[in-house]
């Protein structure tokens, strides 16, 4: 089971960072991250874009040490172009820094994934691969981070995303306030073998807050797309969520952790069919206090 690289510190206390290959072995990719405030968690994604020729990185306001820590990483020779962007959300941003991006290829990672050793040793041969093929780009496997388990086994992963773009063959849908994509102009193909790692094992009252924001993000979303509640959708949607993540995925295969996972998805799902569903009511029927059976009171104009 794979686990996080602990970095060792050196006589200052901060942790020593590994030092970029060289140009001989990079790769014509431009891995690009969005960031804010992921001192913990950077360093070892941008570690796992070792091979790229390129390593683009926006930030949007960090007040930690995050970009101390990336300017070691300029400072040791690592390949970052480092930027600032005011948060246009996620999408938005996600395609700002695409647009950024400069190399043929363009991998997009979030701050607490990393490529893993697999995936490094497949990633020259699809490059080759696509060149003979026509494919604009590659979806791959993500596999989380659980507590009291490490990493999800290799067969245990989440539906496949595509990352990894030809420059200039895919665009973010900038409609999505959450869960975004890449939406390709060609054809794709799934990568073989190897996995996103997502490392934030957060406590479930923290993952809790989480799902509530994404939810209200999906939420507003759906309801702007016109999108109405519907009894069935809250009945249903959050038990098939559960099913879809722990038997369909394999989260059952995780013992405690992975029925939590699963549990904590069918929140998520229930939570956003809730939302739908309050923000139609109250358009419909503003709340008021009616014990007397009383009109609310109309304000002054």
């Amino acid at each position: 089971m794979s686990e996080p690289r602990i970095p060792q510190n050196d006589v200052s206390g901060r942790p020593v960072l590994k030092c970029f290959r060289g140009e001989s072995s990079r790769l014509p990719v431009s891995g690009f991250i969005i960031c804010q405030n992921e001192e913990e968690y950077l360093g070892n994604c941008i570690e796992s874009l070792e091979q790229c020729a390129e390593i683009v990185i926006v930030d949007s306001g960090s007040t930690d040490g995050t970009k101390e820590l990336i300017q070691r990483y300029i400072d040791d020779g690592w390949p970052i172009r480092f930027m600032h962007e005011k948060w246009r959300g996620y999408a938005a941003q996600k395609q700002f820094a695409l647009e950024q991006c400069t190399q043929p290829w363009c991998l997009s990672i979030d701050s607490d994934e990393r490529l893993d050793e697999p995936f490094r040793e497949l990633l020259p041969s699809l490059l080759v691969d696509a060149e003979k093929s026509g494919v604009v780009g590659y979806r791959i496997a993500r596999r989380p981070y659980l507590i009291g388990f490490g990493y999800t086994p290799v067969h245990v992963h989440e539906r496949r995303n595509l990352r990894l773009i030809r420059k200039g063959c895919g665009a973010f849908e900038l409609s999505k306030k959450v869960h975004e994509g890449i939406v390709p102009t060609g054809p794709i193909a799934d990568a073989a073998t190897g996995s996103l790692l997502h490392y934030r094992p957060l406590p479930i009252d923290e993952q809790i807050l989480k799902e509530n924001k994404y939810s209200t993000l999906k939420a507003d979303q759906l309801v702007g797309e016109g999108k109405p509640p519907r009894m069935f959708r809250m009945l249903l949607n959050p038990p098939l969520y559960f099913l879809r993540l722990y038997l369909r995925t394999g989260l059952w295969r995780c013992g405690y952790p992975g029925f939590i996972q699963a549990a904590t998805g069918a929140v998520y799902s229930f939570l956003t069919e809730s939302k739908i569903y309050q923000r139609h009511a109250l358009r419909c029927r503003p709340s008021f206090d009616d014990m007397d059976g009383r009109q609310p009171a109309k304000r002054a104009a």
